[in-house]
């Protein structure tokens, strides 16, 4: 048997990186400060499934052998409500939409921390909506 735990990812500035993970809705579950090594464990879940967390780590004193964008790391998925909703309200928030929801189903974001975040629309794909069908892509995901 195999029991998924979480999906951990190094961030550079704990504060922000947790500001875009709230505006995805996701909260913070629990919180290891190590002291003793240096570091600040987050973990971060949908308020309905705490047990499907991704875990920040934020490394004191920074982090030089963070692992570069070829780290070989896919993305994180969330299923959403409303994509064109959560699409809106993030680039408000100064997020670049890199994939937009052109299909009504499914975008790509990147959190500070130049993580791939896939949004995919819960139930059956929305019906096409301005200004998202004719956006193009805005660097890769």
């Amino acid at each position: 048997m195999v029991k998924y735990l979480h999906t951990m990812i190094r961030v550079l500035d704990l504060d922000r990186t947790i500001g875009f993970f709230n505006l995805l809705g996701l909260v913070e579950t629990r919180r290891n400060v190590n002291e003793s090594g240096r570091f600040t464990l987050v973990f971060l879940a949908p308020p309905d499934q705490p047990e499907c967390p991704v875990e920040l780590t934020y490394n004191w004193d920074g982090d030089e052998g963070m692992p570069s964008d070829s780290r070989h790391f896919g993305h994180l998925a969330y299923e959403v409500d409303d994509i064109y909703e959560i699409c809106t309200k993030l680039e408000k928030a100064g997020v670049t939409i890199n994939r937009p929801p052109r299909d009504g189903h499914m975008a790509f974001v990147r959190s500070p921390d130049n993580i791939s975040i896939e949004l995919l629309q819960k139930g059956p794909s929305l019906p096409p909506e301005e200004p998202w069908t004719s956006r193009p892509n805005i660097g890769h995901w």
